[in-house]
């Protein structure tokens, strides 16, 4: 098995075992960790993000407009525009998670917090919406969990 299948079965197990959870109770992904598992792994390479996105399903929303569109659909479009994003560190600080179940066994996520870029002292306001889907729900192979979407905004005005 190479290296990439390796990384990418890890980090879906991985997920699927913090995802797992929200069947029983999605109150308590905050403190197990989708979120954390997300953020920490945004903040250290956030290539390394590909395994939980679908190729064919996945898609992103990135301050998305009518005069700017932003949409990206499939894991490789989706970590070429995450990799584009123009400063080398980040820090994200989750204040707020809220969670709900969604058909099909799916979860939805809303997360609000802070995000600190390069030097910046003052945090810039951001929310991110995911909806999380078990694979069965896509026709592939059941067990896994993985972003079927993902809308990122500022928060500004």
């Amino acid at each position: 098995m190479n290296q990439s299948v390796t990384d990418r079965t890890h980090a879906s197990r991985l997920f699927t075992s913090t995802i797992l959870t929200i069947q029983r109770s999605p109150a308590i992904i905050p403190r197990l960790g989708f979120a954390q598992h997300y953020y920490q792994t945004f903040d250290a390479d956030r290539g390394q993000l590909g395994p939980l996105y679908n190729d064919n399903y996945s898609m992103l929303n990135f301050e998305h407009s009518a005069s700017r569109p932003a949409q990206y659909k499939g894991s490789a479009a989706i970590v070429d525009k995450l990799r584009s994003l123009p400063f080398s560190r980040v820090r994200h600080d989750v204040k707020t998670c809220d969670c709900q179940p969604s058909p099909n066994g799916g979860v939805v996520v809303v997360i609000c917090g802070d995000l600190y870029v390069d030097e910046e002292q003052m945090p810039q306001k951001f929310s991110q919406t995911f909806q999380l889907m078990p694979t069965e729900a896509a026709g592939l192979a059941p067990g896994s969990y993985f972003i079927f979407n993902d809308i990122f905004r500022l928060n500004v005005g």
